[in-house]
């Protein structure tokens, strides 16, 4: 996406922004309504974190995928645990990538989350939300795609 769609979208959402502050509440989200709209959100990011995850394990041979769901959240992991044996030596050495959508909070957010782990070593724990009226799901799909390049690069450059 370029930079003057990014800011024509922006000015948007800011536009309707102050126009639902000037029609009152007659635009209220209740909880179920914001329940029902972290479902959508989450069902539409995991299933993209997923084929995102496929697409990394067919440049990367020997990882292997996981579907991620649960307490934790809900999303898709690979994973590689390679052996490497020397003369008197053995070592594991252990390369993860999760990217999950936490479940909804008293917030009312999406928060997306990557762990990355290369070679025994933590690379990284992040996360991103957004409150649910303001989410831009180009902008997440965006974000797992830098994650998992940046997982690749990283994990090739090891």
């Amino acid at each position: 996406m370029d930079f003057q769609k990014r800011l024509h979208d922006a000015i948007q959402r800011g536009s309707d922004r102050a126009s639902g502050k000037k029609n009152g509440d007659a635009d209220e989200l209740t909880p179920e309504k914001l329940k029902n709209l972290h479902n959508r959100y989450r069902l539409e990011l995991s299933t993209y974190i997923e084929g995102v995850a496929r697409q990394v394990i067919d440049q990367l041979p020997g990882f292997n995928l996981e579907t991620l769901f649960g307490e934790k959240g809900w999303g898709a992991a690979i994973s590689r645990d390679d052996l490497m044996l020397t003369r008197k030596q053995r070592e594991n050495h252990y390369s993860r990538l999760e990217i999950f959508v936490r479940p909804m909070n008293d917030y009312y957010l999406v928060d997306l989350v990557s762990k990355a782990t290369i070679r025994n070593r933590e690379i990284w724990t992040r996360n991103v939300y957004h409150p649910l009226t303001e989410v831009n799901l180009a902008t997440l799909r965006e974000q797992v795609d830098l994650w998992a390049v940046q997982f690749a690069e990283l994990y090739s450059a090891s």
